[in-house]
């Protein structure tokens, strides 16, 4: 079992930024890769970028160059640090884990294994 808490969301303008963390705990030994997904109401839960073992990285296409996932493996502590925030990346961000070894790279939300509460994130215009 891995546990997930999130934070770091918040009501921004657009244009501004905020960073969002999420720490694991648990059998973090387990942990593939990590990610980060959301869900705005009446929309499905979609991977907004994503982190592997070996530190490749992923994002969704609506993010590149905005977003910056990491990752402190002595910690097992997850980030993304959004800048350049738009009113359409208000959403309820979760952090999540892939332990399974296959795919290297987990793009679809169908991938990750455990799951955080969530942590709100607002952009106004």
């Amino acid at each position: 079992q891995v546990q997930l808490v999130e934070s770091g969301g918040g009501l921004v303008q657009a244009g501004g930024s905020l960073r969002l963390s999420c720490a694991a705990s648990g059998s973090s030994f387990s942990i593939n890769a990590m990610g980060w997904c959301r869900q705005a109401p009446g929309k499905e839960r979609e991977l907004v970028a994503t982190i592997s073992s070996g530190g490749t990285t992923y994002y969704t296409d609506s993010v590149k160059g905005r977003f910056t996932i990491s990752r402190d493996r002595a910690t097992t502590t997850l980030y993304l640090q959004m800048n350049s925030l738009k009113p359409e990346d208000t959403s309820m961000y979760y952090c999540a884990v892939a332990t399974r070894q296959r795919p290297l790279i987990p793009i679809g939300v169908d991938d990750y294994d455990y799951w955080g509460q969530g942590t709100q994130v607002t952009v106004s215009s």
